[in-house]
């Protein structure tokens, strides 16, 4: 089908430099005649929406329950605003960024956020696709102001001065089937390479599960433990804890918002969080060999992302991981170690687990002779290689569909691929179906936003 794709027979120049030539059919429009702005207040029943970058319009709740945020909305709701289901709400603080989309809720968002409602009979889910295109994010931006970047503000103003274009209603339909049918052959390509890696994973776990619990050698006698986790171990190895094998550097962390990071000249050095590297920086406060485990998020719980990560080199860290230096032994072994764990007895907070130093310094962990680690590391990189490097392509596989149906979405939003040939006749899904199978494709559960919310609290209010 995606091979089929051609341009449209006839253009026309937009005279905008973000969405350069448009199907001469198309119209281009100020957004003052194709939105109005919705300010309705006083509805404090409902439930809170919040704007994200990664997702657009979701529940808070299912925003905090997947995330370490906290909620920071102002306890009177009386100026918060109405969003009803069909309605474009962003966040004027990171429209420039893409915190923008249509609403499959009725809810209510911070009096920060800008509501706006569409005038006449157009397809929401158009636009919630067209304006979170790369394009459309650089237009948001060159109309945002402010003295730093932290600053930035798309005002309502301004955002109706925005020019897009607009196909006729039955061609908005057409694009908007078609990618609803592209988007369900992603997403199950994306699920079968998920149900892959997953059984991939179980393999290489339970072969590093048995080779850091028994070791290599042959012949060695077995003994029951006090560590819960690891009940049976050889008798020649010692029952330790974090706190023996490790000196804790949480002291030296320094958290760097997104502001500080985006304004940055250089980004020469790993900028580290709960659950690997999120960003690159231009300074860094580590130039060694550490070990790092997750303090907080769902993660801690789901285990979707590695939780004990080694970072090597000059490199920062924020103060969403723990920091530790070991003191004898072999750093490769006792990461295999920590991420074996199950972590779940030590958090605490329910809608926001988080594993405090203390209780993660007194996790008991096995400590067998360091010649062994060493032995025990090279069986478990022999055996396992196959499975890390499948594990490995079919990620970049995930990334490569995900990159591909970005620029897919945004050639056919903005006439450069013509689908009108292509797509299935539009039908009765209601909008809620239509903008969930088009939402952008994600992680795995748990990782919603995690990188662009990273260091970042959950502030309705921005």
């Amino acid at each position: 089908m995606i091979d089929d794709l051609k341009p449209y027979p006839e253009y026309m120049d937009s005279s905008l430099p973000w969405l350069g030539r448009i199907p001469k059919h198309w119209d281009c429009l100020p957004h003052r005649a194709i939105f109005e702005e919705v300010k309705e207040q006083g509805h404090i029943d409902e439930q809170l929406l919040s704007v994200t970058i990664g997702k657009g319009v979701i529940r808070q709740e299912d925003l905090l329950a997947e995330s370490s945020k906290k909620d920071s909305s102002n306890l009177d709701k009386s100026k918060y605003k109405l969003v009803e289901p069909g309605d474009i709400a962003y966040n004027k603080m990171r429209a420039w960024q893409g915190a923008v989309g249509v609403s499959r809720y009725r809810g209510m968002v911070s009096p920060a956020y800008i509501v706006q409602r569409l005038r006449g009979e157009s397809r929401p889910d158009y636009f919630h696709h067209l304006f979170r295109t790369p394009g459309f994010t650089k237009e948001a931006e060159r109309w945002s102001y402010g003295i730093t970047s932290d600053q930035w503000s798309l005002r309502p103003q301004h955002f109706k001065m925005i020019y897009s274009c607009v196909p006729p209603l039955d061609e908005q339909e057409l694009i908007v089937g078609f990618l609803r049918d592209f988007d369900r052959q992603v997403r199950r390509f994306i699920r079968n390479r998920r149900r892959l890696i997953e059984v991939l994973n179980e393999q290489r776990r339970s072969i590093i599960r048995a080779l850091a619990t028994q070791g290599t050698r042959t012949g060695v006698e077995m003994q029951n433990t006090a560590l819960d986790q690891f009940p049976i171990l050889p008798t020649h190895w010692e029952e330790s804890r974090v706190k023996r094998e490790f000196t804790n550097l949480d002291h030296k962390r320094i958290p760097l918002s997104t502001t500080v990071r985006g304004e940055m000249a250089t980004r020469e050095y790993d900028y580290y969080g709960a659950s690997g590297v999120i960003d690159r920086v231009e300074g860094y406060i580590f130039d060694d060999e550490l070990l790092l485990i997750a303090e907080d998020g769902a993660n801690l719980v789901l285990r979707n992302l590695p939780l004990a990560i080694i970072a090597r080199g000059k490199f920062w860290v924020n103060n969403h991981a723990h920091i530790l230096k070991p003191k004898r032994g072999n750093i490769e072994y006792f990461a295999h170690v920590l991420e074996l764990v199950d972590y779940r007895p030590w958090v605490t907070g329910a809608a926001q687990p988080k594993l405090t130093r203390e209780r993660m310094m007194r996790v008991g962990i096995p400590a067998p002779p360091v010649e062994e680690q060493g032995e025990i590391v090279a069986a478990i990189n022999n055996e396992t290689g196959t499975l890390t490097e499948g594990i490995a392509k079919a990620k970049r596989e995930i990334d490569l569909i995900r990159e591909y149906r970005t620029r897919l979405i945004a050639d056919v939003v903005t006439g450069k691929a013509d689908v009108r040939h292509l797509a299935p006749t539009p039908g009765s899904e209601d909008l809620e179906e239509m903008v969930d199978e088009l939402e952008p494709l994600d992680g795995a559960a748990g990782e919603l936003d995690q990188e662009a919310l990273a260091g970042e609290e959950v502030h309705a209010d921005d």
